[in-house]
């Protein structure tokens, strides 16, 4: 059977550094109350009208596409993971397509929050066993920081993300066991509202008791947003943080010894793990469940906060090229969000 590699990886980071101190002008918060909570001291916003989504995945496609040996005209197809699109339609991958000139090739987007990139990767997994494609760019990429509440009411969500991108291009392995050998994806909607940006959106509130958007008063349509949503802040992200964490503990090492268990590995034979930057604590519970040492987990969350969807390909780059991760290493990607959805990719370097 084909399998798929990674030929090539890339990421991207805007130049902004924001650190902890850097929010106390904006909200009630310190570096002490933020690290203790989620490990986080720095993070890196977008240049608020010069970079979008967009643009940060394309920055890092182009180091994927180069590393690969190959250019923009050879893609073949793209998956774009994000929660926050250039325009709610359409969606980044055409304006990738458009933007790096390629041919008039498939762009799909993945709309799964925080595993997106994991989901997007088993996509073009997919593509490639089936003998579809030959190169598929994959991109998580992600612009929070034009969408959060900075005021001291919405510190809870707002110190966590960042922004920034990573970007692979997956192609048949060329050698004996090598490449992804199996991804797991799972959902569970039934506490979906505890993590969520509810408007602007076409729920009308039928999902809950409580309402979740004061729509205006009409006859016909005037309900995607009104100025009474803006006034009550309820164009903002909204998380249970603890009812979050409570989840993930249980969910993301569960997925992982899934990946392990389904290929025939223990974690003893993980030469990298690399899970989802959502919260220090997390990753660190999650090590500790697993018997892992230091050097088997991957964590960046401490320079560039919650990416989200672009958080594991930005922390599977760094991790390569900082030489931690090499030919025939055995490594694990996990992702924990939104939804709740939940993945794992096992795959041999």
């Amino acid at each position: 059977m084909i399998r798929s590699r990674i030929a090539g990886i890339g990421l991207y980071v805007p130049e902004q550094v924001v650190t902890n101190q850097d929010l106390t002008k904006y909200m009630e918060t310190s570096d002490e109350w933020i690290q203790e909570r989620t490990g986080i001291k720095e993070r890196r916003y977008a240049h608020r009208t010069q970079e979008t989504t967009t643009t940060m995945g394309v920055e890092a496609a182009k180091i994927a596409i180069e590393r690969a040996g190959i250019t923009p005209q050879d893609i073949d197809f793209i998956v774009f993971a994000t929660l926050s699109p250039d325009y709610y339609f359409p969606g980044c991958g055409v304006l990738v397509q458009r933007a790096m000139k390629m041919k008039e090739i498939g762009a799909l987007d993945v709309r799964n929050q925080c595993s997106g990139f994991i989901y997007a990767l088993s996509v073009a997994d997919q593509f490639i066993k089936g003998g579809m494609y030959k190169n598929v760019l994959v991109i998580g990429s992600e612009k929070h920081s034009f969408g959060l509440d900075f005021s001291t009411r919405g510190r809870n969500v707002s110190v966590i993300f960042g922004d920034g991108a990573g970007a692979v291009v997956l192609q048949p392995a060329n050698k004996e066991n090598q490449g992804i050998l199996s991804t797991h994806l799972h959902s569970d909607g039934e506490s979906a509202e505890i993590l969520a940006m509810y408007n602007p959106g076409t729920h009308a509130n039928h999902w809950v008791d409580q309402p979740l958007a004061d729509f205006n008063e009409a006859e016909i349509a005037d309900m995607f947003m009104s100025h009474a949503m803006i006034d009550k802040a309820q164009n903002f992200p909204f998380m249970d943080g603890p009812s979050v964490f409570k989840k993930a503990v249980v969910k993301f090492p569960e997925v992982i010894m899934e990946a392990l268990t389904a290929n025939g590995y223990q974690p003893s034979d993980l030469r990298m793990l690399i899970p989802h930057q959502a919260n220090l604590r997390i990753a660190q519970f999650v090590q500790q469940k697993l018997g892992l040492t230091d050097d088997q987990v991957y964590n960046n969350i401490h320079r560039y906060g919650n990416t989200t969807a672009a958080s594991v390909p930005i922390a599977l780059c760094e991790a390569w090229q900082e030489g931690k991760v090499k030919d025939g290493d055995l490594v694990c990607l996990a992702a924990f969000g939104s939804g709740f959805t939940w993945a794992s990719a096992l795959l041999k370097w």
